[in-house]
């Protein structure tokens, strides 16, 4: 290999680092502050009473407090109270879809150790996957108790229309 072109690979391999180091890679944005970058506060929470459980649902934040776009979304804290016990935290629920094109859009929760007959509270935190949480959610309140059965198609009796004047 000629010195020249020696030399004219090392100035281009130079010139290609020195590119990379001054643009970096990605984009790039300016820092946000603590204050804007949690998520924001989940508005939706439901609660049901099942068989076996309390059911709760929610809807994915999409944005920061600050109103940036969120993608770092992490888990959610399952907080509940009793008329005994202030909040604490029962139970967690992963955010795995981060990279996915396509998100999960609710999320459930069901909590098997409520007691049948008992009052309970819920909130759910959202949590980045940096550590930053939400406010709580919307409090929901709910009496753990059996639902009534689907109706039977043994003793269902179909509506009979009435007759026309």
């Amino acid at each position: 290999m000629s010195k020249g072109l020696r030399a004219y690979i090392f100035v281009s391999i130079a010139a290609f680092v020195a590119a990379a180091v001054w643009t970096g890679c990605g984009v790039k944005s300016p820092p946000i502050p603590l204050q804007y970058a949690s998520p924001q506060r989940i508005l939706d929470l439901h609660a049901v009473s099942e068989k076996h459980s309390i059911r709760l649902t929610w809807g994915r934040p999409v944005t920061y407090t600050g109103g940036a776009t969120m993608r770092d979304l992490g888990s959610f804290l399952i907080m509940r109270a009793s008329r005994q016990s202030p909040y604490q935290e029962v139970g967690r629920v992963e955010v795995t879809d981060q990279s996915r094109f396509q998100q999960q859009r609710e999320f459930t929760y069901l909590d098997r150790g409520a007691v049948l007959g008992q009052g309970y509270s819920y909130e759910v935190i959202s949590m980045t996957t940096g550590g930053n949480k939400s406010l709580p959610s919307n409090e929901v309140t709910i009496v753990r108790s059996i639902p009534p059965p689907p109706p039977n198609p043994e003793n269902f009796v179909v509506p009979t229309p009435a007759p026309l004047p």
